[in-house]
């Protein structure tokens, strides 16, 4: 339970930060949605940090594997965030080479979990 409550505690004050202040620093000041995409940083931090703890710690095989999808996906989301503030549009080759290999992987660890063959 002592766990639990700690882990409500540092959520709370997560979204908070999050809710308050955003990242001022990764973004050009004259977007007039700066506080938007500093905001959405911070959830996909949030969220890779809870996914990883799912990886470290997940009771199954399958629960690593869809954190490792997951994970996969946010670092798709961040390159998007990094694409719009900086207005580069190699980030955004950078999520999709990602997104590809992360959907074989994800199917090659099923596979292997399932205990068939790449081949099959």
């Amino acid at each position: 339970m002592l766990r639990w409550s700690i882990g409500a505690v540092i959520l709370v004050v997560i979204i908070a930060l999050i809710l308050i202040r955003p990242f001022p620093f990764l973004f050009y000041p004259d977007l007039p949605y700066v506080g938007f995409l500093g905001r959405g940083l911070y959830i996909i931090i949030l969220a890779s940090i809870l996914s990883l703890y799912r990886i470290l710690r997940g009771p199954t095989s399958a629960d690593r594997l869809v954190a490792i999808d997951i994970l996969g996906i946010l670092v798709v989301g961040l390159c998007a965030i990094l694409t719009i503030s900086t207005g580069r549009s190699w980030y955004i080759d950078i999520g999709i080479a990602w997104a590809l290999q992360s959907f074989i992987s994800s199917l090659a660890l099923s596979k292997h979990l399932e205990g068939r063959g790449f081949d099959e």
